[in-house]
């Protein structure tokens, strides 16, 4: 399950990609590094869930936030991205 969750939204990233700005260009390529690092977390932990790849992504984001790595700006930029290509993914699987 989190390895197909996975690719569904690496999918969805590579997919925009032609299309995007520079802010959502940006705002991917971030989310895929904290997205590849949290699933190899996950599966450490034996974790197989997409709420719990969720929470792992989300608590990376909170702590490059709280590391200063993102302007307030590209943080809500992130974040939003985040939520939708999360919420796209789990209802193309859940289809």
């Amino acid at each position: 399950m989190l390895a197909e969750f996975e690719e569904r939204i690496l999918t969805l990233i590579d997919e925009m990609v032609e299309s995007a700005t520079d802010d959502e260009l940006f705002a991917s390529g971030y989310l895929r590094g904290h997205l590849t690092v949290s699933v190899a977390d996950a599966e450490e932990n034996g974790e197989n869930t997409a709420e719990q790849l969720k929470v792992r992504v989300q608590h990376s984001l909170d702590k490059a936030i709280q590391a200063g790595e993102l302007s307030p700006r590209d943080q809500i930029l992130v974040l939003g991205m985040w939520e939708n290509l999360y919420d796209t993914s789990l209802a193309s699987i859940n289809a």
